[in-house]
C-alpha cells in the first residue's frame, strides 16, 4: 500500500523529514515537497563531480576521482556523473519502505538519477548519483527537486530493520562515497 500525502504530512511533523516543505511548483523551478503519494526532495548545493580516468571500484572508491563543487548550478560533463545529496534529513519508520525515483523533467534532458530504497529505520541525507547520459554537458539545480520518494506501507513490521543491522550508511550526513 502506498502512503498518502496526509500520512506523509503527519509523519513529517513527527520528524520523519527535516526540513519539510509542503510544496513548490513554479514555472522556473523543478518542483519539490509533498506530492499525492510521495515527497520530492530538494538537491543540496554541494556536489562531487567525477573526473577520474582509472577504473572505478565500488569496494574501494578513490576520493581523488572527484572534485568538490559548491554552487546553485552543477554542470556535469558528458557521459559522466556527479554525487549530490538531499537537503532533507529522513527518518524512515519501521513499517515503511521509501523508494527514490528520478524526476522525468531531468530524464527528458539525459539526466538519470539512480533508483534506491530507503530501508525501514534508515536515517540520514540521501546521497544520489546523477548521471549525464548526454554527449554534451548537462546542468542540475540546487534547492530544487531532483527525486521523488514514494513511501510504501508494509503489511507487517520487518523482523530486522536497517538500524538493527547497524547499516554502514546509517545517519549519513553530507555526500557519502561507497563504503
Amino acid at each position: 500500500m502506498v502512503f498518502s500525502d496526509k500520512w506523509i504530512k503527519r509523519n513529517a511533523k513527527k520528524g520523519m523529514i527535516e526540513p519539510f516543505f509542503i510544496s513548490s511548483v513554479k514555472n522556473s523551478v523543478m518542483s519539490y515537497g509533498i506530492s499525492s503519494y510521495g515527497y520530492d526532495f530538494k538537491l543540496a548545493d554541494e556536489f562531487k563531480i567525477f573526473i577520474g580516468k582509472n577504473p572505478i571500484d565500488p569496494k574501494n572508491p578513490d576520493s581523488g576521482s572527484f572534485i568538490d563543487f559548491t554552487g546553485k548550478v552543477c554542470e556535469i560533463p558528458p557521459h559522466s556523473f556527479a554525487l549530490g545529496r538531499s537537503v532533507e534529513y529522513f527518518r524512515i519508520p519501521r513499517n515503511c519502505l521509501g523508494i527514490c525515483f528520478g524526476k522525468s523533467s531531468y530524464a527528458r534532458s539525459g539526466i538519470v538519477v539512480y533508483v534506491t530504497p530507503l530501508e525501514p529505520e534508515w536515517e540520514g541525507n540521501i546521497t544520489v548519483m546523477i548521471a549525464n547520459l548526454a554527449p554534451v554537458p548537462n546542468r542540475v539545480y540546487a534547492d530544487e527537486g531532483i527525486c521523488q520518494v514514494v513511501f510504501l506501507k508494509a503489511s507487517s513490521v520487518c523482523e530486522k530493520s536497517y538500524a538493527d543491522k547497524k547499516g554502514k550508511y546509517q545517519k549519513s550526513c553530507g555526500i557519502i562515497l561507497g563504503r
